[in-house]
Order: C-alpha cells, then structure tokens, then sequence
C-alpha cells in the first residue's frame, strides 16, 4: 500500500507523525554536525547514529502515540537546542546555559526572552504540533500499519550499523573524539548532570572553604589609612571605551583624571558572569579554577585577615552563586536592590555611590570596598538616565542586526554611566586626602551584530573578541603616588603588554595595597617590575583550561586579537 493510498485514515496520520518527530529530534544534531570542529566521519557519527537510534525506538511498537511520546525529552533538548543555535550559530547547550538558568535573575531572563519571542514562539509550535498529535493519537489508539514497522526496522538497523561503523573510527581521527560530549542529545544530558553536581557543590561552598586562609598581612604600619576600591563591570567591552581608543567620547569624566593607567590589552578567561567575577575576586585562574572554587575564599578575605575594614556593595540581585559568598564575606554587604522599591528593575550604578559615602565617612584606618556594578547588561536603553543619553537615537529596540546604530548608541550612552561612576568614586577618594586606588575590569564583554556573524550578547558555549576583550584601569591617588611612585611607573612600564583580567586583577589589587600572601605571585601584578604575561587560555563550559583555538573562537576573531595584541 501506497502512502498516497492511507490519505486520512489513522494509519497515514501515524506515519506522517513517525516522520515529522523524527525529523524534528535529529535536526539539531545534523545542524551541529556541520558547525563543530570535527573530522568529516565524525560529523557522519553524530548525525547517522541518533537517527538510527531514534527509528529503532520508534519502530519497536506499532502504537506510534506511545513511542513518539518516548521521544518528548529528545525533543524538548532540540526545542532548547535550535533557539540557541538560532542566538549563536553552533555549539550544544552548554553547562553554563543550565547553570545561567539558576544564576541569573528574573529581570535579565525577562529582558533576553522579550527579544527571543518570536523565534521562541515558532520552535515551539514546530515541536508542539507532534507532541499534541502524539496525545491524540495514544487516545484514539493510533497504528503504524503493518506493512510499515519491517521496512522501518530493517532502515533503523542499517542505519544505526552505519553509525556504529563510523563511532568506532572516530576514535581513530585526528581529531580528539568523545562521545559525552559530541554526540547530541547525549552531550546535552551530560551538560545537565554536570550542572546539576556543580550546583549541588555550590550549596555546600560554606563547609568546603570553611578552612581555607590567605595568610595575609600588611607590609605597612597600621597607622596609615589606606582605601582601595575595587570595581568589577558587567558587559563592557574595552573596543567601546574613549580611553582605550574608542572614536567616540564614552569616558569625557575619567579622560580629565590624573593617575589612570590603562591596559587595553586586556583578555577575560571566561565570557560569563558566574565564573569570570570569582576568578578576578579570587587567586584562581583558567588553570586553577576547576575543583579548587569550591574552596577558596575571596579577596574580601584576604584583606580582613591584614587588618582591614571591608565593604561589599552590589547592585546586582541576589543568586546563591559564589558571587553572593564572596561578598558575604565582608564586615558590611549591602545589595542595593534589596533596598530598593523597585528591586527587580534596579536603578543605575551611580546609585552605588551614596553607599560608598557612607563607607568612607565610617572608615577610620584600612578600608577595602568591593562594588559589583550591572554595567552594559541588555536592556542598555535601561542602564542610563534619559540626562546620559548622549548618542542618538536609542531606545527600546528589537535585538536585529537592522537595529544595530540604535543598539550601539545605547550601549555606548550605558558607558557613559560606568564613566560617573569610576569618575565619583575617583573624586570622593582623592577628596579624602588618604593613601587610595582604584581598580576596575568588567567580567566579560558583548557582541552587538558586529560582523557578518551577526552574533549578540554574551556567555555563547563559544567565545568571540567582543566577548572576551575588556576594558582595564588603575588609579592612583595623588597621595599614593607621592608615596609609591615605583608602583605607579610599574604600571605604567606594563601598560602596553598583553593582560589576563582574570589572573592580574587579584595579583595586581594585593601589591597595590601592600599585602603579603604566599598565594600572591609578582610575576601577574601589573604593578611589579616582573610582569609577566603568560600564553592565553581560556574556561571552557567544562571548567578545563583550553588554548583560544580550542576554545572555539575562529579566523574573525583572531584577526581581531592579532591586530590588538601587535599594535
């Protein structure tokens, strides 16, 4: 019997379903066979295998209702799958995307999903339709035909072998091959596990660090008051920045300090908030982060153990991560936003600074304040006040690469708040009059359409440039600089050399201030005459330290590191 002959009748509707769920569960695989970076039977592998697999399953009863139902979780990890390779183009969904869920708060959910609606909306109904049809027909006992389960069968079994074959000579490539985490959708359903582990790990920080100390003293008399500021940016990336070249006036306030020292060389080793804040908060790095987070204490630490006073002030939400424990361990940790009436919006970063009025006028000795801003964070049109909206026209767009100058514009206008910011926590500290720095990075940059990848956003299971290249500073007081004029021309002699955020940012704050620690190392202080820069490496989605290459990024982006690493 011809299918054209089943026209209406239950059977044709049970082979049509056969059909269409297989297609929906094996397109994300086929998709990611063509975008990974992989030998050509290994690409073979992943998308023959599954498909083998996924008949076979299908075809062991005739009740297709009941076995296109078996295939719900495959179809819900391609629903997941294509939206993200809608956003990014390739890579599975990573462990950091599980992780996001739970790290990241409702009002940043909100703001991403409103630009991903339509998108969203459509691999919805495209997965929806069979799994509605798939209920219809365990209810009115839909059957494949006979004649239909041998053939189907027999193709499964071939198949499948054919994919069996090439699994094994995958092995044998060039190219490393794993299973765990190439073949899709088991890779994914590893993904979670490891999520799962890491969060469960993460529930436990306060018994595992429990232990843990910097031994950390103070090279200098308790008797000279000393303030440092250390500020961690969120979404700001170095290319946008009037101070490290930028063409357009994004920094007119910190453009008129004296005592800044920029890097803008500067490199993150993770393109996401929840792992790039610890490293810089902390002595960890690529190498180093792994097993070793789970027991390791913050700077905030460090500092409290060499006599300091110290201050967390936030003005992110809350999430249970390490960001939230880090701070936690601070004398005084104030979330803004908890105080605010409007919480889940939250207001600017510049509403940071009444908090750190309050921190200096307590202070009577050593003073360490941490601020963790919400920087460039999508939405940028709400990131600045209406009086900061410099660049014209902004406002509340679609995310499309059409909207790309009113994007830019916003973006670049959210600049210039974080540019208020340093510049008042600048002027409040030389107005103290005391020995004082201050020290920002951001935790990771954004793609914002700027080639033909059409690429946007951050925290991609693949890195970009724009997502790893940072903006770097330093000030100095005046104060400071008639005190330790070789720590400054350190800094200055450094400037123009390559810089791991994550590695110099904790190394760079601790020979600023003074402070001894047998987990310092000079030789990744920007302000030691040894500075050092170290081969880069990069976090991946697994928590193993990996070269760029093998991080993912690709010809684009190292046109553009080469072009900024030998200028």
């Amino acid at each position: 019997m011809k299918l054209s002959d089943l026209k209406y009748s239950s059977a044709a509707s049970s082979v049509i379903l056969f059909i269409w769920v297989l297609i929906v569960s094996v397109i994300p695989g086929v998709w990611l066979s063509l975008t990974e970076r992989m030998t050509l039977v290994q690409s073979v592998t992943n998308a023959v295998l599954p498909l083998g697999i996924y008949i076979l399953l299908m075809s062991l009863s005739q009740h297709i209702g009941r076995t296109s139902l078996w295939m719900i979780i495959v179809m819900f990890f391609s629903a997941f799958q294509l939206v993200l390779l809608y956003m990014y183009g390739r890579s599975v969904i990573a462990v950091d995307m599980f992780l996001n869920v739970v790290t990241t708060n409702p009002g940043e959910v909100g703001e991403l999903l409103g630009n991903l609606l339509p998108v969203m909306a459509m691999v919805v109904l495209f997965y929806l339709i069979p799994i509605i049809f798939s209920v219809v027909a365990v209810v009115r006992k839909w059957r494949l035909p006979e004649h239909f389960m041998a053939p189907a069968r027999r193709t499964g079994f071939w198949v499948t072998g054919i994919g069996l074959v090439c699994f094994a000579v995958s092995f044998f490539q060039p190219l490393p091959y794993n299973p765990l985490k190439e073949i899709f959708p088991l890779n994914a359903m590893y993904n979670v596990a490891i999520a799962i582990d890491r969060t469960s790990r993460t529930l436990h920080y306060g018994e595992t660090s429990a232990a843990f100390t910097y031994s950390a003293a103070s090279e200098r008399s308790d008797t000279i008051p000393e303030i440092y500021v250390a500020v961690i940016g969120e979404t700001s990336r170095a290319d946008n920045w009037q101070l490290l070249g930028y063409g357009r006036p994004t920094n007119p306030l910190l453009s008129q300090k004296e005592g800044i020292v920029g890097f803008d060389k500067a490199i993150s080793q993770s393109n996401t908030t929840h792992k790039s804040v610890p490293l810089l908060l902390s002595d960890l790095d690529a190498d180093t982060f792994g097993d070793s987070i789970y027991v390791t204490k913050s700077l905030i630490s460090a500092f409290r153990e060499a006599g300091f006073a110290t201050a967390y002030i936030s003005n992110q939400n809350r999430n249970r991560s390490f960001i939230d424990f880090f701070g936690e361990e601070a004398d005084t940790t104030i979330f803004i936003r908890d105080l605010a009436p409007h919480a889940d919006r939250g207001g600017f970063d510049t509403d940071l600074l009444p908090y750190i009025d309050k921190a200096l006028a307590a202070s009577r000795g050593k003073l360490l304040v941490v601020l963790h801003t919400y920087g460039s964070h999508f939405n940028y049109y709400d990131r600045y006040p209406r009086s900061l909206a410099r660049f014209t026209p902004d406002g509340h767009v679609e995310a499309t690469r059409g909207n790309r100058p009113s994007l830019l514009n916003a973006y670049d206008n959210s600049i210039l708040v974080t540019d208020s910011l340093l510049a008042g926590v600048i002027d409040r500290l030389e107005a103290t009059g005391k020995t004082a720095a201050m020290i920002y990075t951001s935790d990771h940059g954004e793609d914002i359409f700027d080639d033909s990848r059409r690429l946007f956003l951050h925290a991609s299971p693949c890195p970009s440039y724009y997502q790893i290249h940072v903006p770097f500073l330093v000030w100095f007081s005046s104060r400071y600089r008639s005190a330790y004029p070789q720590t400054v021309a350190n800094a200055v002699v450094n400037r123009g050399k390559f810089v791991a955020s994550s590695q110099a940012y904790f190394h760079t704050l601790m020979e600023i201030a003074g402070l001894r620690s047998p987990r310092v190392n000079g030789h990744r202080s920007l302000v030691n005459p040894s500075y050092t820069p170290e081969p880069p490496r990069y976090l991946n989605d697994h928590n193993e330290s990996v070269t760029w290459l093998d991080a993912g990024l690709l010809p684009p982006d190292f046109q553009r590191l080469d072009s900024l690493l030998h200028k």
